[in-house]
């Protein structure tokens, strides 16, 4: 399983990749690989802020539907335009062209909540 040094993992299998004030937020490799084949990707969220762990769309693969979750708090800035085309990019590059919001994080203290890589590489044992 993939799981880059740089990024912040939450338990429920979200990364978060800061840029400055804003961060970028995707699902794991892992969480894709257990979703399989992903055919949809719904998120309606631009222009809100939601709170940590609060829901910012939905992520529907052949198996099932996932809700998804924020790192931490923020303004969701913008989604990424590939995923309406081509929701099967996130099974081919869940880290990079795969992603899925970009936020303002309003709080950056709950980043030190989040799980770091050997932390999350653990948690998926």
């Amino acid at each position: 399983m993939n799981v880059p040094q740089k990024l912040k993992y939450t338990q429920d299998h979200e990364w978060i990749r800061i840029e400055g004030e804003n961060g970028f937020i995707g699902v794991t490799d892992y969480a894709q690989s257990n979703l399989g084949d992903i055919v949809f990707v719904e998120i309606e969220t631009v222009g809100e802020a939601l709170a940590k762990s609060e829901a910012f769309g939905n992520i529907e693969a052949v198996k099932a539907v996932e809700e998804l979750y924020m790192p931490v708090s923020g303004e969701v800035l913008e989604i990424n335009p590939a995923l309406e085309a081509s929701p099967e990019v996130v099974n081919k590059d869940p880290y990079g062209e795969g992603w899925m919001i970009r936020i303002k994080i309003t709080d950056p203290s709950e980043l030190n909540d989040l799980l770091d890589a050997a932390a999350y590489e653990k948690l998926i044992g």
